[in-house]
């Protein structure tokens, strides 16, 4: 009789708890707006941060509350910015895609090394070694052990001959490559560019001539010879205006070091 009772007392408070959370899911609901499951369906489905949200559903629901852009899905594009503002019952915002651009050239047997790394296979790990440079004398060059390939969530990057690579094709721009580098060296251009300077050193020249075949020695030959005044150097680096840049790919043609990328 113990046990009887025990399961009829144990199947009354479950049957009573049940009730009880019923009427507390009913009178406590918050009601979700129709539209932020509809953002999320239309959303990419990458979860991949590139928007400033918490995910998709974290994007969507700030899309509904007016405190997102309708084309702030860098995996969609502008086919789920265009289905997002229709849902939104807004015209659609216009976006140039973005892509991820390593800055450096320092390939294996053109870049100097001081010491050889056997350790971790991280960047971050190495970069504990060496003075916070790594194995690398330029404290600047990319250490090729794979963080940013890592953090693809795309298959956009690999490593190449000792630096980190961006597939183009594959590439979508939500730069989680660029937070994993502990370098900063990869940064985010239009995918329309077609210059960008493969270097992130502001080493004197002489300096980065003794450690770099690639590097960048300041030597402003670009700056003067671009017919739209679209690059300027500072701190012994070349930098493009992409908003100034024509296209021509003079730049990369004059450059005496082939560190400006003509990628057209």
């Amino acid at each position: 009789m113990t046990i009887i009772w025990a399961i009829l007392i144990l199947g009354a408070l479950g049957l009573l708890f049940g009730v009880l959370l019923s009427f507390a899911g009913r009178v406590f609901a918050v009601e979700t707006d129709p539209r932020e499951e509809a953002v999320l369906e239309a959303c990419a489905g990458a979860n991949c941060g590139a928007c400033g949200y918490p995910g998709c559903s974290g994007y969507a629901a700030a899309v509904v509350k007016g405190e997102a852009p309708t084309n702030a899905c860098v995996p969609g594009g502008a086919q789920t910015a265009a289905k997002i503002s229709e849902i939104m019952g807004v015209d659609a915002e216009a976006g140039e895609k973005a892509v991820a651009f390593v800055r450096c050239s320092g390939t294996c047997g053109h870049t100097k090394e001081k010491f050889t790394y056997e350790g971790l296979p991280s960047c971050l790990a190495a970069t504990r070694l060496g003075g916070g440079s790594g194995a690398n004398v330029c404290s600047f060059g990319c250490m090729g052990l794979g963080d940013c390939a890592a953090a693809c969530p795309f298959d956009a990057m690999h490593v190449v001959d000792g630096v980190a690579q961006v597939d183009r094709s594959k590439c979508v721009g939500c730069m989680k490559c660029a937070e994993a580098c502990p370098k900063n060296l990869i940064t985010k251009i239009p995918a329309s560019a077609s210059n960008a300077v493969a270097c992130s050193s502001t080493d004197k020249g002489p300096a980065v001539m003794k450690y770099c075949d690639f590097g960048c020695i300041g030597c402003q030959k670009c700056k003067r010879e671009c017919p739209a005044d679209a690059i300027t150097v500072t701190n012994f680096l070349a930098v493009v205006d992409q908003d100034k840049c024509v296209h021509c790919g003079h730049c990369a043609d004059v450059c005496p070091r082939s560190v400006i990328r003509y990628m057209a």
